[in-house]
């Protein structure tokens, strides 16, 4: 285990430091089973914004499949790793602040993988205000929810009631699933689901 300097994860530098350092438990390295399943059952390629780009193989599965996808992270190293690691798609990545980017286009879904768990609990409303700001109503917002009681993260877990609580107001629930193919860190507290945006 490496020693880091930086313990604020809202901060791009905790997270820059941990890609410098190669310490990357949530990369799964490939695409997870209900992301593939839920491009299968789409009517149409959708275009798509990822928060907190990770190493980014999600975005070229999206691509490879036609979808028009922007992901985005504020950790310079993050988006660095994530451009090295997609070559010829590595312009759909950008560095940018969730709370500020505006995406050059309308965005029809939001993938939420291990972004929402990443930062500190204090920011959840304004995550969750975002999401609802920028989808239109019937977009959709779908990926993987941790739930756990323990207080230390990242990753930070919520409760299933509280994340329902501040959902709903905005989105309605399509799609409630349990993984089967779970990295370690989430193993058995993670849950596919798929909300859709209310009308305003």
């Amino acid at each position: 285990m490496p020693t880091f300097d930086t313990r604020d994860p809202s901060a791009p530098e905790f997270w820059s430091e941990r890609f410098a350092k190669e310490f990357t438990p949530w990369d799964r390295g490939g695409v997870p089973e209900a992301l593939q399943r839920f491009v299968r059952q789409s009517p149409m390629p959708y275009v798509t914004l990822i928060p907190g780009c990770g190493t980014g193989y999600e975005v070229r599965y999206l691509s490879e499949a036609g979808w028009d996808v922007t992901a985005i992270d504020f950790s310079p190293a993050a988006v660095a790793t994530a451009r090295r690691v997609l070559g010829c798609w590595a312009s759909r990545v950008v560095e940018a602040d969730f709370f500020q980017f505006v995406p050059p286009k309308p965005v029809s879904v939001i993938y939420e993988r291990a972004f929402f768990c990443a930062l500190p609990p204090r920011l959840r409303e304004a995550i969750v205000a975002r999401y609802a700001e920028l989808l239109p109503p019937g977009g959709m917002l779908a990926g993987f929810f941790y739930f756990n009681d323990a207080p230390n993260g990242p990753p930070f877990g919520i409760r299933a009631e509280e994340l329902d609580a501040m959902l709903a107001p905005y989105f309605e629930r399509l799609a409630d699933e349990p993984v089967t193919d779970s990295l370690d860190v989430f193993a058995g507290k993670e849950r596919w689901q798929i909300w859709r945006r209310r009308p305003a």
